[in-house]
């Protein structure tokens, strides 16, 4: 089995769809809280995978939340060592902190709903990341936060408010900012808890709500088959030292 560890930042966000994706395969998921105790002690150089999801914080909050001065430092070293890693939203964003880029808030403002990416100027570098360009797939932004590219990283999408929404650093580290694993279940379980930033961003929650029924579909098949090329490519079950430990 694939060890691989999710680390939350709000329990509703989740892997959603990755979760499926991965339940598929012979993957093994256990999910930490990074503001909670326990995870001070997890050695994030240990799993074969791991995924760091989306939170409400910025990165640069670190006096309101001291946790991310350690959740950085640890994903400064894996990447350093360029272990298979996958960040959204915040999570690439905490990618991008940790290879020494810039993260701030961004002068566009909220982008919060669904629109479809278009392909940077490296796009080549991922060649998974086609199967969300495709025709008719939108995908959800949901940030107020942007980044600087990593030295050395590759620009792999942009959406029309903000240039930098991917980007890679080989094949097994890549860096998100927008949402392919939303569901529609749980989508409603995001409407509750940023009912806060929704009211301060002027966010129509029926509208969005709307928005998604319209996209999660063809999104939904799209991230599947994005999900499994890039676990492929990141993750050769062949070389995977947890396989060779149990076979």
């Amino acid at each position: 089995m694939v060890d691989v560890l999710a680390i939350q930042h709000v329990p509703f966000e989740d892997l959603g769809s990755l979760g499926d994706e991965l339940g598929r395969g012979p993957f093994q998921v256990r999910t930490v809280e990074a503001s909670m105790p326990e995870f001070e002690s997890v050695d994030l150089l240990e799993p074969e995978l791991v995924v760091v999801l989306g939170g409400p914080i910025g990165v640069y909050e670190t006096v309101a939340y001291p946790f991310l001065e350690g959740e950085i430092a640890g994903l400064r070293v894996r990447l350093a060592r360029q272990l298979p890693t996958l960040g959204i939203c915040l999570g690439a964003q905490l990618m991008a902190a940790a290879l020494g880029a810039s993260v701030y808030r961004g002068d566009p403002g909220k982008e919060i709903g669904w629109s479809a990416l278009r392909a940077g100027d490296a796009v080549e570098a991922c060649p998974a990341i086609a199967e969300l360009f495709a025709p008719g797939v939108q995908v959800l932004h949901w940030h107020g936060d942007t980044f600087d590219l990593p030295a050395g990283a590759a620009h792999l999408a942009s959406s029309e408010l903000y240039q930098n929404q991917a980007w890679s650093v080989g094949e097994r580290i890549l860096a998100l900012q927008f949402h392919p694993e939303v569901t529609l279940v749980n989508l409603e379980r995001w409407y509750v808890g940023h009912a806060c930033e929704l009211a301060d961003a002027d966010v129509d929650v029926v509208r969005l709500r709307a928005a998604a029924r319209r996209s999660v579909p063809a999104l939904s098949s799209a991230a599947r088959s994005f999900f499994r090329r890039w676990l492929a490519a990141a993750i050769p079950m062949e070389n995977s030292p947890t396989r060779a430990r149990s076979s």
